[in-house]
């Protein structure tokens, strides 16, 4: 319950952050990509699963899978599944927020810059 709060209480913050400090979400998403590179791109090097074929960081995987909101998203980086590993005790929960917005934000760019 505690967690469901303080997620949605950052993402409250970061809904006001980024309507009146648009530069506040841009160094969010550059955090995430920092941990992204760091963390992720081992397995899922431009929105690919090098384990998992239909288990992609593309939108529509996304979609489909259930896991396209930063709350689904970020609920998968803390816990893990099957094959993935758990990061909430390699990440802050800031990070694993951070993360989770980048990945999504990525997936709507379809993986383009």
């Amino acid at each position: 319950m505690l967690n469901k709060q303080l997620t949605i209480l950052f993402l409250t913050l970061t809904l006001i952050l980024a309507l009146f400090y648009p530069t506040a979400l841009a160094a969010n998403l550059e955090t995430g990509a920092k941990i992204f590179e760091a963390q992720c791109v081992g397995c899922h090097a431009g929105g690919g699963n090098i384990v998992r074929r239909g288990k992609t960081l593309q939108k529509k995987a996304l979609q489909r899978n259930h896991v396209d909101t930063i709350e689904t998203i970020s609920a998968l980086v803390s816990n893990g599944k099957n094959n993935m590993s758990a990061y909430k005790d390699r990440l802050t929960e800031g990070e694993i927020q951070a993360v989770s917005a980048y990945v999504l934000e990525q997936a709507e760019k379809n993986w383009k810059n």
